[in-house]
């Protein structure tokens, strides 16, 4: 199961920072409407999401992670999962080179 980290951090430049610092690329702003779903799908690269406003719910393992402003949730390459959006919510996306 992926980690929650909970965080007070919102600001998306420190956030991109922090993960620039921690080896992210391909980081970016991500904005979805409330209502908003992802089908289960994987990432070949680590990957991270951080919420910067609203509320974003990732289903991973049979069980469904709620993040809110300042959380930040590492998934592992190839993890399957899906996500929905139940208020508009604004995050940041970012991929790793998989840890072995």
């Amino acid at each position: 199961m992926s980690e929650v980290k909970h965080t007070s951090i919102t600001d998306e430049k420190r956030i991109e920072e922090i993960l620039k610092s921690e080896g992210y690329f391909n980081i970016f702003v991500w904005h979805d409407r409330a209502g908003t779903r992802y089908e289960e799908h994987t990432h070949p690269y680590d990957e991270v999401r951080w919420v910067v406003s609203g509320t974003l719910q990732i289903m991973e393992s049979g069980s469904t992670i709620t993040l809110n402003a300042g959380d930040r949730l590492e998934s592992e390459a190839d993890t399957p999962h899906s996500a929905y959006v139940p208020e508009d919510v604004t995050y940041i996306c970012a991929s790793k080179e998989p840890t072995l």
